[in-house]
């Protein structure tokens, strides 16, 4: 392989290397905003309840102990499935 392929190709390699880079960080910039957003909904969604963070707590523990197998996602199975009938 002669002296300008190689140059050529670790060109390529640095561009490749800035663009990974560059995406890197605009995935992490959109999951600390996506992080914030979903804080945010979370945080009006206890609001609009009038809880207070012991009645937040209580309402949490009390939902855990009745999923069947510590399982949450079976509630939002079952949800759905009542949602399409």
């Amino acid at each position: 392989m002669d002296d300008s392929r190689l140059k050529k190709i670790g060109a390529e390699l640095k561009k490749a290397r800035a663009r990974r880079d560059e995406w890197e960080g605009r995935v992490k910039e959109l999951e600390r905003k996506y992080k914030e957003a979903e804080n945010t909904c979370i945080h009006d969604m206890v609001h609009a309840a009038n809880l207070s963070p012991e009645q937040l707590a209580i309402l949490i523990e009390q939902s855990r102990r009745s999923v069947p197998n510590g399982d949450p996602e079976m509630i939002f199975d079952q949800s759905e499935e009542e949602t399409e009938e």
